[in-house]
């Protein structure tokens, strides 16, 4: 009767560890494939825990994000759709503000278009980029103006932007921190398969709301694998 006991407990604890060791290894691969900007391709699996963890936890069925590149001369606004482990393109456009505008007027028409924005889509979430160190004191004080009317924007409609830096956006949808202007257009337009290039404050803005939906997915699988040891 010992030997019997003592070889189903071994059974236990041998689909316990295999069990814990698939699912460290599929939130590592998950991890890995999101900072490679495999963006759209990403497909996870969930699975019902056999060591007595119950259903995993899903996320929900979509998602609509809101991306925002904030800039006082041409903010850029995107908008996807996290869809399971898809990010679908919804729309992406830029707010230009001519040169002769003044500080005062393009902030109005950030916060104006900003609003439209938000009413016609109805964005769950919303994602920007963060604060990163600018050289020139004056180019600091008047984004932060742009930021604070963005803010301020999102919070009316009862949303808090979760913030990015801009390595971190760069290394999520091309593999590395240091992507140009254009390398960031065509991955975008190539992700999503547009037919035209996007505008590049707008390129931005999709990136950024491709970021948040790669962390927001890790973050659920590391929520589904935080047992793991």
């Amino acid at each position: 009767m010992g030997v019997v006991a003592l070889s189903g407990a071994m059974r236990r604890f041998d689909a316990s560890f295999v069990e814990r060791y698939r699912r460290r290894r599929a939130l590592e691969d998950f991890a890995a494939a999101a900072d490679a900007g495999s963006g759209a391709s990403l497909r996870a699996t969930s699975r019902q825990g056999e060591s007595g963890g119950g259903a995993l936890v899903q996320p929900p069925a979509k998602v609509r994000v809101l991306g925002v590149d904030t800039s006082l001369r041409c903010t850029g606004l995107a908008i996807v759709d996290s869809v399971g482990s898809d990010v679908r393109f919804v729309d992406a456009r830029p707010i230009p503000n001519g040169p002769r505008k003044s500080i005062p007027e393009c902030l109005v028409s950030i916060a104006d278009t900003l609003e439209r924005y938000i009413e016609e889509f109805r964005p769950d979430e919303v994602a920007m980029e963060g604060i990163f160190f600018c050289k020139n004191p004056r180019t600091a004080l008047v984004l932060g103006h742009a930021r604070g009317v963005v803010v301020l924007g999102c919070a009316r409609h009862g949303l808090v932007p979760s913030e990015y830096p801009p390595t971190r956006v760069k290394r999520a949808v091309t593999g590395g921190g240091s992507a140009t202007k254009d390398q960031m257009q065509r991955m975008m337009q190539r992700m999503f398969g547009l037919p035209d290039l996007p505008q590049e404050d707008a390129a931005d803005a999709l990136a950024i709301a491709v970021t948040h939906c790669h962390d927001r997915r890790i973050a659920a699988m590391a929520s589904n694998y935080g047992g793991i040891r």
